[in-house]
């Protein structure tokens, strides 16, 4: 059975994934005191003013929450030059898809680097959202509204991540592209309680049905990234929440330190690296496997969604297969909803 170290930082206290100007490489089961990837001395091989390093910071956060009836992605990217948001609501009964990309000028979207308590805000004339991350209280909190707009409903969402409920263990990791260049990732699986408003049909987030997973990226990625990545939730025949995200980004080492990961019940099963292939067109299934035997799944797009400005392909799906948690146990996955995505990052 695959493992790797997971290290806890109050045995080996860490402030940032960097140390002495030098990125670190690990993972961990809980957010740094802060993430400036700034502080990294020479990330490339010519010296660079601070202001001109921190326009190679590329950072996103991004949201998924799921029940029964609804599934909400949502991503609020700062590529620097540019920012970009991507919001997707999927009614699996009516078969129905809202898309909304925004796209700003200039990186005027500040992430924070403190996840235990700090904000990011965003608004314009006919969207404005609000992510507060509060992992001191163990909670992160989303309010999202967009005005109506031609055939497009009014949408409205107040949601809340509860890490609490379930004793979640949420997975942190610092990953190298080069010796000077690094990602860092955090990731967390939680029930969710709030609303959601389409129009005017008002929708209860209960958090014994609702499901999220909150990813917050940051990273000197490299110059032409193609990066693949995929995730889905659910709940298995015991009543167990589970969910995964897998992602194939070419990093180094990515055996013994990657960003997949499997949560059974708030458990962190931390995955192998996989291989994602995919033959034919847009629709054609996705191959997600491993070499350990933990990860044998396949992605059936359905829904397909392309951002040109940022070239993201963003895909929903079915995913259908198995998993394997640390412990031997099987997560069967059938039919389960989720999400595909492909990013083509020139920077």
């Amino acid at each position: 059975m695959y493992s790797r170290e997971i290290q806890e930082k109050r045995q080996k206290p860490r402030h940032e994934p960097v140390e002495n100007g030098i990125p670190v490489q690990g993972t961990w089961t809980e957010a740094f005191d802060e993430a400036d990837l700034s502080s990294v001395h020479r990330p490339y091989s010519f010296p660079l003013l601070k202001r001109v390093k921190n326009l190679m910071i590329k950072e996103w956060e991004s949201f998924i929450i799921q029940d029964d009836r609804f599934y909400l992605f949502a991503k609020f990217c700062n590529f620097k030059y540019y920012c970009t948001a991507i919001i997707n609501i999927y009614n699996m009964e009516t078969k129905e898809l809202i898309e909304y990309t925004k796209h700003i000028p200039g990186g005027s979207w500040r992430l924070p680097g403190n996840l235990h308590n700090d904000s990011l805000v965003g608004r314009s004339s006919d969207f404005f959202f609000k992510i507060h991350t509060w992992l001191d209280h163990k909670s992160i909190e989303f309010e999202m509204d967009i005005k109506e707009y031609a055939s497009r409903p009014a949408i409205s969402v107040r949601a809340a991540f509860d890490l609490a409920e379930g004793k979640t263990t949420p997975m942190a990791v610092s990953l190298l592209f080069s010796e000077r260049r690094n990602m860092y990732a955090y990731k967390a699986l939680a029930a969710v309680r709030g609303e959601l408003i389409l129009g005017g049909q008002h929708i209860q987030l209960e958090p014994s049905k609702t499901s999220g997973i909150f990813c917050d990226f940051k990273g000197f990625f490299p110059g032409r990234k193609h990066y693949v990545w995929g995730s889905a939730m659910s709940f298995d025949k015991l009543g167990k929440r589970f969910g995964f995200t897998l992602g194939e980004n070419h990093t180094k080492e990515p055996y013994s330190n990657n960003e997949n990961a499997l949560w059974i019940d708030g458990r962190l099963t931390p995955l192998p690296p996989v291989k994602i292939t995919q033959n034919g067109n847009q629709l054609s299934d996705w191959i997600i496997q491993d070499m350990e035997g933990m990860v044998d799944l396949v992605f059936t797009p359905k829904e397909l969604g392309y951002n040109m400005s940022s070239n993201q392909e963003h895909s929903l799906g079915f995913y259908n297969g198995q998993v394997l948690g640390s412990e031997g146990e099987e997560v069967t996955v059938r039919n389960v909803w989720g999400t595909g995505e492909r990013l083509y990052l020139r920077v």
